[in-house]
């Protein structure tokens, strides 16, 4: 058995399929396409967006008269300390849960 052999590759590919069906492998290939181009970017000493870590200076904080803070305040979601982004994920879970 060589894996030069077509029969081979598809039953690698049958077994890959209904391991993780066919919805999943388009979402496989492009995760394996993503991790490849960080990697080659990586080894050349390209730097990419995320590979940068988030600062005090890149996050935003909102200020106490933004509507965001208001909604998730009357929901009775503690906003001290948080970006907006956190503030948003929880108010958009909770009201969800409803």
């Amino acid at each position: 058995m060589a894996l030069d052999d077509p029969v081979i590759w598809i039953l690698i590919a049958a077994v890959i399929l209904l391991l993780f069906g066919a919805n999943r492998i388009p979402q496989l290939a492009r995760s394996i396409g993503l991790a490849r181009r960080e990697f080659q970017n990586a080894s050349n000493g390209v730097p990419t967006e995320t590979s940068k870590p988030m600062t005090q200076s890149t996050m935003s904080y909102p200020d106490e008269n933004d509507p965001l803070v208001a909604a998730a305040r009357k929901e009775g979601i503690e906003t001290q300390g948080k970006t907006k982004e956190e503030i948003a994920s929880e108010l958009s879970w909770k009201l969800n849960r409803k």
